[in-house]
């Protein structure tokens, strides 16, 4: 039977899968950054609704689905670093009949008679790469292809040995191992203990996050302050010793033998069993033992132990057909559901959220969880004063599953969603038909909106101003009377001045809920200063800011894109757009076929561009932006010229022209690939100042090394104009 044409998808599938893949890239770039605003289970029921989808419509199904990817988009903060082997995700089974078909259509293919069994930790995925047995690169899972190096901060990792251990047999001359970093829950709880002592920054809301935020760490004295751990569990690339005997890996118990015989971190709780029945067992073993090992873990990897037979069950385009995840239920303990309040996003969308007395799950205190909007509370049924079921295991949001009936007592009531802003008091309303989400439509003068909108605009994803963060986006839009608001609109924020900045002082509020924190000694909201939450002077913390704001005006249109906050406009279709146009301008004359007609947009972004820039004040805050030099035009080769089409480039050392990052965009900007390894595939090595051992690789390999001038050229005229103007000789063939 063939696939449907496009004309059998009807729109508002179409739209739901659009919808569905721009949520769960979001979903999987926050969980990579450590930074989740979803459980796991409600990711997992998202990507099952998106499999459903494309099953039923298999012409929606491209290599940009996130059912064909692994992984989240790569943070710009690492440098990039390409897996020697493909790094997979896992398929999840979610209870014993879905373990059973998956081991019925593994041993349809092979003969399996033996599974290993081993804990799921629920931690960092890494790549560690070892040369004649010398640790020389760790690196991130990134998208499964493309990590980041965090060599130096995996370094500071006590378990994971800078050397192997060659007294029992001698190292391979090339050996990439996976393993997953984590932080020991004992060790987790003392540090959040730490931090809460010393004030530094917010606890970590679980073990993960913090072996996430510790291993991100730009300085790697701070990861070594930090007690994490390593455990490895898979090969990937394998060279063996030259002449060695007996080190060819068979199976991944051997495997495992030989690894731990080298002196890397291992499982001491894994298992080799010949039957279904008896993974079942250590299935059921560890559910009810969860917590025995010191680590968390959130389910058990059940692989087929013998390494011909895996090569020939083979992958799918993101997962092993030879390995599955065992995923344990979250964790679920009940509360008193205290109220139901709600806050507003920078789009305007008002969510309802749930305030419960604080409660220990799944290693940290919750107090808030999220319930979506008014039909997400009738759907559960949950009344303000219920006692709630609640279930958070290892997750960052907590999920409130429903109300305990039997323990209702008539005190209870319901929760009536509000007809005005929690913030302005203007009447709230849906932005269109069917639409379940309730908007304020006071986009300019609404102070929550403005408040989330600049907060946004300094994240990483966005301008990346570190000086501007919550408590300062609050203070510029909501300062304590008497004094004024910095901040009519986001227009204002690059005409801001000292003055302006000096007096203000604003409550703290939780960035969860907006509401204020208060002192615990005295029960009053907190107030501090605009430069409360920046280590320095005033003066020093003035400069810092005012340098950045003015870094910020020379960030490629993408990101200023990105940080008018149009709706479905993300990172991505930015890019795209920006690729496309090359200039605001030319974006904001575009019509809507035009827009639509870009890859990677459609019409449900063109139409959000479109009614964007048909709003007056919107339209004045990018002329404000570019009268104060805000870049607003992307340089470098025009429309459609993508003169390093397929080509891969490196940039090493420092150029006096081109910033890393700036260097990695232009490469971008004409259609090819800026990477951070050299390999036999690179197209050019791009050599500044103290460029390094990549250089001298590249003169190994015989790639072409050109220096800042000839990189120009290469930009300019591609591969072949460049060619000439190599720095390295071309090695010559010997002569016979």
């Amino acid at each position: 039977m063939s696939a449907p044409d496009n004309t059998t998808v009807p729109d508002e599938v179409r739209a739901r899968h659009a919808e569905l893949c721009r949520e769960l890239d979001d979903h999987s770039y926050r969980y990579y950054l450590g930074n989740p605003i979803v459980s796991d289970a409600e990711y997992d029921q998202l990507m099952l609704e998106l499999r459903g989808i494309e099953e039923r419509h298999p012409i929606l199904v491209s290599q940009d689905s996130p059912t064909q990817k692994v992984g989240a988009p790569i943070s710009v903060d690492f440098a990039e670093v390409e897996h020697l082997v493909r790094m997979e995700s896992l398929g999840n089974a979610f209870d014993s009949e879905e373990l059973s078909a998956w081991a019925d259509r593994a041993s349809a293919e092979v003969p399996v008679d033996a599974y290993l069994c081993e804990l799921k930790i629920d931690g960092l995925a890494v790549d560690l790469v070892y040369e004649r047995g010398r640790l020389i690169r760790a690196a991130t899972r990134g998208d499964g292809r493309v990590g980041e190096d965090i060599t130096l901060n995996v370094r500071t990792i006590g378990v994971v040995p800078e050397q192997l251990d060659e007294s029992a047999r001698p190292a391979p001359e090339l050996l990439e191992v996976r393993g997953e970093v984590f932080l020991p829950v004992e060790d987790f709880e003392k540090l959040n203990q730490r931090i809460a002592a010393d004030g530094s920054h917010a606890p970590f809301a679980n073990p993960r996050n913090a072996a996430a935020g510790s291993l991100r760490q730009k300085d790697p004295r701070v990861t070594a302050t930090r007690p994490l751990s390593m455990i490895v569990h898979g090969v990937g690339a394998y060279t063996p010793a030259e002449g060695g005997e007996g080190t060819a890996f068979t199976s991944q118990s051997q495997a495992y033998t030989l690894l731990g015989e080298w002196g890397l971190p291992l499982s001491d709780r894994y298992k080799v069993v010949g039957t279904m029945d008896e993974v079942r067992e250590y299935v059921a073993h560890y559910q009810e033992h969860r917590h025995d090992p010191a680590y968390e873990i959130d389910g058990i990897v059940v692989k087929v132990d013998d390494f011909s037979l895996q090569r020939r069950l083979g992958s799918t385009s993101r997962a092993p057909r030879w390995a599955i995840a065992y995923k344990y239920p979250p964790e679920e303990v009940t509360t008193k559901l205290v109220d139901i309040k709600v806050g507003v996003g920078r789009t305007g969308r008002v969510t309802p959220y749930g305030v419960m007395e604080p409660v220990l799950v799944a290693g940290s205190e919750v107090e808030f969880a999220t319930l979506h909007n008014a039909q997400e509370v009738a759907r559960k049924g949950v009344r303000i004063g219920d006692t709630i079921v609640l279930r958070k295991a290892g997750d960052v949001i907590p999920e409130i599953v429903g109300p305990v009936l039997d323990l209702r007592d008539g005190t209870e009531r319901e929760f009536v969603m509000p007809e005005r802003c929690p913030e302005c008091g203007t009447e709230l309303g849906q932005q269109k038909e069917g639409d379940v989400d309730l908007r304020c439509p006071n986009a300019r003068s609404c102070p929550g909106q403005l408040r989330e909108r600049v907060a946004f605009i300094a994240g990483r994803r966005a301008l990346d101003i570190e000086a501007l963060g919550y408590v300062a986006a609050t203070a510029l839009t909501q300062p304590l009377e008497p004094v004024e608001p910095a901040l009519r609109d986001e227009g204002d924020l690059f005409d801001l001045t000292v003055e302006q900045l000096l007096p203000i002082r604003t409550h703290v509020l939780d960035p969860d809920t907006t509401e204020p924190k208060t002192d615990p000694k005295t029960g009053e909201p907190k107030v501090v200063s605009f430069f409360a939450n920046m280590k320095g002077e005033p003066k020093k913390t003035v400069e810092k800011l005012f340098e950045q704001l003015e870094e910020a005006k020379d960030k490629p249109l993408w990101r200023v894109l990105v940080s008018l906050s149009i709706r479905h406009v993300g990172p991505r279709a930015a890019e795209d757009l920006a690729r496309h146009f090359r200039s605001m301008d030319a974006i904001r004359a575009a019509s809507e076929e035009e827009l639509a007609s870009v890859d990677g947009v459609g019409p449900t972004i063109a139409r959000s561009i479109h009614e964007w820039f048909a709003v007056d004040w919107h339209a004045e805050i990018v002329r404000k932006w570019a009268a104060a030099g805000v870049r607003m035009e992307d340089e470098g080769q025009e429309p459609g010229s993508r003169v390093l089409e397929g080509v891969t480039v490196v940039v090493t050392g420092s150029l006096e022209g081109f910033s890393r990052d700036g260097a990695k965009e232009a490469v971008a900007e004409c259609g090819g690939r800026a990477t951070a390894s050299v390999s036999k595939k690179t197209g050019f090595v791009v050599v500044g100042d103290a460029p390094g051992s990549k250089y001298d690789k590249a003169v190994k390999l015989g790639v072409p090394v050109l220096d800042e001038a000839g990189f120009r050229v290469l930009l300019e005229d591609g591969p072949e104009a460049a060619a000439s103007l190599r720095i390295n000789p071309v090695e010559e063939a010997p002569e016979g």
